[in-house]
Order: structure tokens, then C-alpha cells, then sequence
């Protein structure tokens, strides 16, 4: 967690959630929800989940306060009836649990009312592997969000993710190990309450948390259309996936030699798609010739200039702007193709890969391309940089930290695809003809 300098107080809630969004985004890649702290983290959560386009809901958790002292908290009941106590903050004040009984089951109560309130009879959000961001209008001492953090990660998410405006330094330093990612805006060294630091901090009723989560319509309903397609390169045929948006704003074609089935780019995919692009994952080796001329530049450009082909005649791509994704050895076939089709291809990212072995088509690459390099080794980027400088189009080239270590499962390679995404955005502008 690095917090970044921003401009504080926040206005409202709802700006404190848009200031959120792109500091979240890289950390909401596979099947991601929001869950919010009713009441103030619902605001700070819809605005955020509006922004990434992502499921949202709330997580019912209530703080335990000291009887007589209810804004000291000290402990936290979960959603699913699991009870925090911060035993740190009852020995300093020397109070013992069981003076906290008819607290706990007043809190309890409370905490069952408000989950038929905002929930009804609809179950509680599926959390299993998936990227769950829990948020908060902001962290005081730390104990509810500690116990909404333990009651995400007993469902088993993908990662849990902590996001709130601002935190005092103790909340910060007490929740590093609870969760996978912190991000926080602000770390006051001056913080007193969390209301401090929002010019309107109105209380939230039950009726503005159920407002927002219907007007959010909670989960959001499954668009995408999706099937296997085989497609005809010459004398082999391709084995794809096809996902197709309802609202459709162009098309990506991810090649790899082989490895369209690793969850780690499908969940890739899933951050083109809910950004309104298609995706077409394509593994470019065949069981014939992965050990004959799979390693081929020109060979496998060919066939991705033949998947091409294909998405244009047969979706509803056929007019929508175009990008090519190639991962590995399918990095220097998306340069290949991108030379032979240059009024087609509007985006090009490459990630890994001998991109040097395109070398007789780098000087007809016309569209932007942004190469994404997996280490800083000196070797790899020397030839990296050598094709680059033969190259004609706008390039990037950036190392993606941690990335060597994406077959391995590091959490790094998100950041991937949110790079990817943000080249394909900036460079992939509607059609005009």
C-alpha cells in the first residue's frame, strides 16, 4: 500500500468512491464485487462499482462499543455470525469480555435487522474465487473492517482487497496481514474520526443504503455471450473462444502458442469484455505442428491473419475497431499480422516473447503497439528495444513488475491486463468509414 497525496476533505462520499476507481482497478480483474460497510461504505462502494463496471453488494458487519461508550470500538460481528474482539484495546481499558455480553447480542440483533433490510430473502453475494474489494467510507481503529476482511477470506475469494479514502496509521499498520492489497488515499498523521476528512458526512439512513442498492440493481445480470469456435488456417484448424458483449464498442484477438484455457487470461479476457470488447482466445499451435513449425513467426502470423479474417465475416465485429493481444510465441505473430493488415488493426500489445524473430515485417507495423515485457534482463530487453527501433508505429515498452513470475500465479500479472486495457481504450477509436 502506497497512499498518494490527494486534495482533502473529500466533497462527499460519492467523490471519495470516483477517486477510488483507479486505484482499485488493477486489483479488480477476475469476476470482481464490491462489497460495501453499510451505511457509509455503500455511497463510496456504488460509485466505485459504477466506475469499474463490476458486481456490487453490501457485507453486514457491526462494531461492538464499550456500554455507555458506544464510539469506542472494540470488536466486531461478522455477516456470518462470527465475533471479533480486539483483545489489545479490552486490556488496555481493562474491561473483560463477558462485560460485553448484552452489548454483543444487542449489536447482533441489530446486525440480523439490517440484513433483512438490505438483503431480504436474496442470498449473500458468491465470494469463492473471485476478487473481492470490501470498502468503507473510511478506517477509524480498524476492528470492522479486520472482521469483514476474516468473513471474506473464510468464503474462500480469489483475493480480498481493502479499499477506503482514508485511514488513521494505527487502522493501516493493525490491517496489513488481513488482507491481499490495501489501498488507501490518505494516511493522516493528524486523524481523529473519519468525518473530519469529508466536507458533507450526512448520516446515511437504511432507505439511502436500499436506494442505492437498487438503483445499482446489486449484480449486475450476465451479458456476455460465449462459445467455442474452430477456425480454418490453411491446412489446420484453430480452437478458439468466443465472447461476445451485448454492448459492443470493438474486438480483441488474443493469440497464444498454446494456453487460451489458463484461468489466469481468461480472467484477462474478463477485463476487455466488461470494458465492451469482444474477445476471440486463440491458441495458434495445433497438435500437428507445435513441434514442427510452431515456432515460426511467419507460419503462425499467417493463421492469426486468418482468425482475423474470420472474426470480421462471421460476428458482429465486423465493422467495430480491432486489436490485437499476442502472448508468448504469439507475440511476434500479432507484429506479423499487424504489418499485413494496417488499415485493420487500430492497437497492438505484445507480452513476452521473441518479438525480434517479426524482424522482415517490423518496418510495416502501422498500429500502435505497446510491448510489455515479463523481467528487466538486459538480454531480453536489448532485443526488444532492437525491434522496436525498427518499427515505423507509435511504441511503448514498459516492464511489468513481478510479471516473470505470472505461470507461477503472482498477483502481479492483473497489472497486465489493466495496461493492456488502458492501450486498447487510448488507441482503438470508433470507425468512421
Amino acid at each position: 500500500m502506497n497512499p498518494v497525496p490527494v486534495s482533502l476533505p473529500f466533497t462527499d462520499r460519492s467523490e471519495a468512491g470516483r477517486r477510488l476507481a483507479e486505484r482499485v482497478r488493477a486489483y479488480a480483474v477476475n469476476d470482481p464485487i464490491v462489497l460495501a460497510l453499510p451505511r457509509g461504505g455503500v455511497p463510496v462502494g456504488a460509485e466505485l462499482a459504477r466506475r469499474l463496471d463490476v458486481d456490487f453488494d453490501v457485507l453486514v458487519v457491526r462494531k461492538i462499543g464499550l456500554p455507555g461508550r458506544p464510539e469506542t470500538g472494540v470488536g466486531a460481528i461478522s455477516e456470518d455470525g462470527h465475533v471479533f474482539f480486539d483483545d489489545q484495546a479490552l486490556a488496555r481499558l481493562r474491561v473483560p469480555r463477558q462485560a460485553l455480553h448484552d452489548t454483543v447480542e444487542a449489536e447482533r440483533a441489530e446486525l440480523d435487522r439490517r440484513r433483512r433490510v438490505y438483503r431480504g430473502e436474496r442470498p449473500a453475494p458468491r465470494i469463492a474465487g473471485r476478487d473481492c474489494v470490501v470498502v468503507d467510507d473510511g478506517v477509524a481503529t480498524g476492528g470492522t473492517a479486520r472482521a469483514a476482511l476474516r468473513m471474506v477470506r473464510q468464503a474462500g475469494p480469489s483475493q480480498v482487497v481493502l479499499a477506503v479514502p482514508v485511514a488513521s496509521p494505527e487502522a493501516v499498520e493493525s490491517l496489513r496481514d488481513e488482507a491481499d492489497a490495501l489501498v488507501v488515499l490518505s494516511v493522516p498523521e493528524n486523524f481523529h474520526a473519519v468525518g473530519e476528512w469529508y466536507r458533507d458526512f450526512g448520516q446515511l439512513s437504511d432507505g439511502h443504503v436500499t436506494a442505492i442498492l437498487a438503483e445499482r440493481g446489486r449484480v449486475r445480470p450476465e451479458e456476455n455471450t460465449a462459445r467455442a469456435v474452430r477456425i480454418r488456417a490453411g491446412q489446420v484448424y484453430l480452437d478458439g473462444d468466443l465472447t461476445m458483449p451485448s454492448a459492443l464498442r470493438g474486438a480483441i484477438v488474443m493469440a497464444f502458442g498454446e494456453g487460451r484455457t489458463d484461468p489466469r487470461w481468461r480472467a484477462a479476457a474478463s477485463v476487455f469484455q466488461r470494458a465492451g470488447y469482444a474477445t476471440l482466445l486463440l491458441d495458434l499451435w495445433t497438435d500437428a505442428s507445435a513441434g514442427a513449425d510452431g515456432d515460426d513467426a511467419r507460419t503462425m502470423g499467417e493463421r492469426l491473419n486468418a482468425a482475423v479474417t474470420w472474426l470480421r465475416r462471421a460476428t458482429d465485429a465486423a465493422t467495430e475497431p480491432l486489436g490485437v493481444f499476442g502472448a508468448g510465441a504469439a507475440a511476434p505473430a500479432a507484429l506479423v499480422t499487424a504489418a499485413e493488415r494496417p488499415q485493420d488493426l487500430g492497437a497492438v500489445v505484445v507480452y513476452g516473447g521473441r518479438i525480434d524473430l517479426a524482424e522482415p515485417s517490423l518496418s510495416q507495423v502501422r498500429a500502435p503497439s505497446l510491448i510489455l515485457l515479463e523481467s528487466s534482463d538486459s538480454f531480453v530487453r536489448e532485443l526488444s528495444e532492437w525491434a522496436r527501433g525498427r518499427m515505423s508505429a507509435q511504441t511503448d515498452l514498459r516492464v511489468v513488475s513481478g510479471a516473470e513470475q505470472l505461470l507461477q500465479g503472482a498477483q502481479e500479472w492483473r497489472h497486465t491486463a489493466v495496461e493492456a486495457l488502458d492501450w486498447f481504450d487510448r488507441h482503438l477509436a470508433p470507425r468512421t468509414d
